[in-house]
């Protein structure tokens, strides 16, 4: 029996019962005896009941505000589409939770800067599952820059490409569900922890180009079928983000483009005096024409989510450890935001 000195666990209810749900979100509380999970919601009822006995999670549910009423949780994973995230985390929010979002925020700036302020009002911690910027490579950079290892970094390249890698699963070619395509899902990570490295500069000017060619016309890839009548998102975006400081961060993503690479996942930072490429973590100079390795990180480092979680958790509890907060997740929407509004219109953006 629990003594009247320990606390008990905090309550932890999930919302949405996918795959990240599972794999991520679920398999990390399951590892604390300080949590306790006690519901799940889901649109899919069967899918939330499914969870719930595989995770052995007391409440399934299909409505979100009952959810709330009953479960009482202390913290929300929110873990459905793009296009609920704003609703469902202003909800947890309004219900007194501590929030752990999936990427993106929201789908629009406006609602990721409501979602801010909703959580500086109840003074609750929102976070987003950014994990890529914990990885040990992520640290290692970010703390070179930190004691000026690379001086001033004037050029940053971020990379997030498939060369068939559209999801044959979910609503990820949707764009009235996802908001958009490769940019919102996998080059917001690359651009995330680019961001983070280089310590979130002040934006002047954003400028893209996107393009549909491949996914309304080929049907099946890496990560199988999908129908091209639906296929509604961009197959690859390229951007380039301006610096108040002068530097340029180029971001290039895509589902489908015909390069020889199945898939390049990297960020590379280019200083005055060393440059850096991100996965594995490398930083780098020239003296004399021959390359100088200043630091090299080979191994593989596969816990960046359970940092992500952990951190967030951690920070609940009140240790001041870096999250990805919703002051960033606000910068990183409105970066994608203008990075679709330049493509759509042929125009720059400006931000400052």
């Amino acid at each position: 029996m629990m003594s009247a000195s320990t606390p008990l666990p905090l309550r932890v209810a999930i919302i949405g019962a996918g795959q990240v749900a599972d794999k991520v979100h679920a398999s990390y509380y399951a590892t604390r005896t300080d949590l306790q999970m006690v519901a799940v919601m889901d649109s899919r009822l069967d899918q939330a009941q499914a969870f719930a006995e595989r995770h052995a999670i007391a409440g399934a549910y299909q409505d979100l505000r009952l959810m709330l009423q009953e479960a009482k949780p202390d913290i929300v994973s929110v873990c459905s589409p793009n296009r609920f995230h704003f609703e469902h985390v202003m909800a947890a929010l309004a219900a007194g939770c501590h929030v752990m979002c999936e990427k993106p925020p929201a789908m629009t700036p406006e609602q990721a800067d409501q979602m801010r302020l909703a959580a500086r009002k109840a003074g609750k911690v929102l976070a987003y599952d950014f994990h890529h910027r914990f990885a040990l490579d992520a640290q290692l950079l970010r703390e070179a820059v930190l004691d000026g290892t690379f001086g001033e970094i004037y050029v940053t390249r971020a990379q997030a490409l498939r060369r068939c890698g559209v999801p044959g699963w979910g609503a990820f070619t949707n764009k009235s569900l996802q908001g958009g395509g490769p940019l919102i899902d996998i080059g917001i990570h690359m651009l995330d922890v680019a961001m983070y490295v280089l310590g979130f500069p002040a934006v002047k000017r954003v400028t893209a180009h996107s393009f549909q060619k491949l996914g309304t016309t080929k049907y099946r890839g890496q990560f199988g079928e999908w129908d091209p009548k639906s296929y509604t998102v961009e197959d690859a975006l390229f951007g380039t983000i301006e610096f108040c400081n002068g530097g340029i961060l180029r971001l290039d993503t895509s589902f489908a483009l015909n390069i020889r690479e199945q898939s390049i996942m990297n960020v590379s930072f280019c200083g005055e005096k060393a440059g850096a490429t991100l996965f594995p973590a490398h930083i780098y100079d020239d003296v004399g024409g021959e390359l100088q390795t200043i630091l090299s990180r080979d191994e593989a480092d596969d816990q960046r989510h359970l940092r992500s979680m952990d951190a967030f958790v951690r920070h609940v509890m009140g240790e001041p450890v870096m999250i990805a907060d919703a002051e960033q997740g606000l910068v990183v929407q409105q970066l994608v935001a203008a990075l679709y509004q330049s493509a759509e219109t042929r125009e720059s953006v400006e931000l400052c």
